[in-house]
């Protein structure tokens, strides 16, 4: 049998009294090692994070905890060869992929260290001014921000096990609140090791970082009023949460990043071959095949002027027909696997769904695997359908293939009406993040705005920082991440943001003497 690898709670490594889940290597099917959480006590490890991590963290200042969190990041970058080669082996992913996942979670912690350490010497934050209460300035409100007595718990996705844990860990940490952290169980492997490197580190007080692998019974029902609880995963599981005791009795504060369907639009007054047009093809290729399309910011629709679609559909064949699919460990292969047969299942019968209302633009089938074994791999080619008729295709619109898989769709358009098009994109009934393309800095501007109630995110590409922009589905530290409607309504990072759902604010209304000591 595997390894059995263990969970950190109440200060202490422990091992499930279960034979556990086995976890697998995509590509080669074989078993690398197993979690279990049978037999733990998550009240008493609750119990102990609560107080002893707690008390410990919020004795310190916002500096001495970004101090903390630079130390990690030194521990970690230390251990990087270790971390990709687990993501290889458990995720499936190439090497850029990785990076992704990997030095982007890193680089996340990092931002927050420095972050925090510009907060200074102090415990609380200010929120805004003081405010007069009176005819006179001898009486005043002063809100604050002060760190939530309670923990923070982390139920997260399988596709980014690094990432998904450090950018909500960061700013958490920072505020003063421990983490327990419970990773998709498919993919725990590298959150756990994280986790394990940090923690043998000894860098965090007891109780502060703490990693449950296994299932998640029982995890919600330890929860007490001052907690917060943080979720990336479907709306299924999302509606699950919200509806427990803890949440609708005790008023557990929850976040929650759910679904979404990510638009890409380009804009009217662009033609074939033109530097906007290209910029689209390019992203929405990138979107499709980067982690296999197992992002949740990852393009889903594509929206062009309808004189555009077949250009754009030719462009976009063009560049996937070139991607090379397989094992991961190969030099060659630009794209792996995906993450389970579950999965793979999932995105086939995702693909049939939608393809009885849209078009084969080009056939992932087509694509030989290289390294790996058809019969085994969990491997699927870039797939991009065409919905000619986009106001019929509700399909498209309601649902998300979590995999390397597009829809293109054409919009009526006119010199002075982008509503078909902004019609469209809402379909979506909001989202992580639209992009758009163009090269009329006005057009963008106000298209931009017109989408920004719908999304969480506009991130808008244009020829002059054809070299500069980020990339539609790269989450950075310093924006938010998070939408509202289907994508969940939470918000998550955002620089200092971040902060606010890991404190409880409080108006102090007292003499003006009084508040300026704070």
């Amino acid at each position: 049998m595997t390894e059995l690898i263990s969970n950190f709670l109440g200060g202490r490594w422990q091992a499930g009294s279960g034979a556990g889940t086995p976890l697998f290597d995509p590509t080669l099917g074989t078993e690398l090692v197993r979690v279990d959480a049978t037999g733990l006590d998550l009240a008493a490890g609750f119990a102990f994070a609560r107080e002893q991590g707690r008390a410990a963290l919020q004795r310190l200042t916002y500096r001495e905890r970004a101090a903390m969190l630079a130390a990690a990041v030194k521990v970690l970058q230390a251990n990087r060869d270790a971390y990709y080669d687990i993501a290889t082996a458990n995720s499936g992913t190439v090497k850029n992929d990785s990076t992704v996942d990997i030095d982007g979670g890193i680089f996340t912690l990092g931002n927050y260290a420095k972050l925090g350490d510009s907060l200074g010497d102090r415990r609380f934050l200010l929120d805004g001014e003081m405010t007069r209460l009176g005819k006179e300035d001898l009486f005043q409100s002063q809100h604050v921000l002060t760190p939530t007595r309670g923990i923070a718990l982390f139920i997260n996705a399988f596709n980014f096990p690094s990432w998904g844990l450090w950018e909500k860990a960061a700013p958490a940490l920072l505020s003063g609140v421990p983490v327990i952290v419970k990773p998709a169980t498919t993919t725990a492997w590298l959150t756990q090791r994280m986790v394990q490197d940090v923690v043998e580190a000894g860098i965090f007080p007891a109780g502060a970082l703490s990693v449950v692998c296994g299932s998640s019974a029982g995890l919600m029902d330890a929860l007490q009023p001052f907690d917060v609880v943080s979720f990336t995963g479907s709306a299924e599981t999302a509606a699950v949460i919200r509806s427990h005791p803890a949440v609708t009795q005790r008023s557990v504060r929850v976040n929650i990043e759910a679904d979404s369907l990510n638009s890409a639009l380009l804009l009217p007054g662009e033609a074939a071959g033109s530097a906007a047009f290209d910029l689209l093809v390019k992203e929405v290729v990138r979107e499709m095949t980067v982690k296999s399309g197992q992002k949740c910011t990852a393009i889903r629709r594509v929206f062009v002027p309808e004189d555009l679609y077949g250009p754009v559909a030719e462009a976009i064949a063009a560049r996937l027909s070139k991607t090379v699919v397989g094992n991961p460990r190969n030099e060659t292969v630009r794209m792996g696997a995906l993450v389970n047969r579950a999965q793979l299942a999932s995105v086939r019968e995702g693909l049939a769904h939608l393809q009885t209302q849209a078009e084969l633009l080009h056939d992932g089938s087509t694509h030989a695997l290289v390294d790996a074994d058809p019969a085994v791999a969990c491997c699927v080619g870039p797939t991009l359908l065409g919905a000619r008729d986009a106001d019929a295709a509700d399909r498209i619109h309601d649902t998300e293939v979590f995999g390397p898989v597009a829809t293109l769709m054409p919009y009526r358009h006119a010199a002075s009406d982008m509503a078909h098009a902004l019609t469209l994109v809402r379909r979506g009934h909001g989202s992580l993040v639209a992009s758009l393309y163009g090269s009329d800095p006005a057009a963008l501007a106000a298209t931009a705005l017109e989408l920004a109630d719908s999304h969480g995110r506009v991130h808008v590409i244009s020829p002059d920082v054809a070299q500069l922009h980020t990339g539609h589905g790269n989450v950075m530290p310093q924006s938010l991440h998070g939408g509202p409607g289907r994508a969940g309504g939470g918000e998550e990072l955002g620089g200092v943001r971040a902060l606010n759902f890991y404190h409880r604010r409080s108006a102090v209304q007292a003499s003006t003497a009084v508040l300026k000591t704070l």
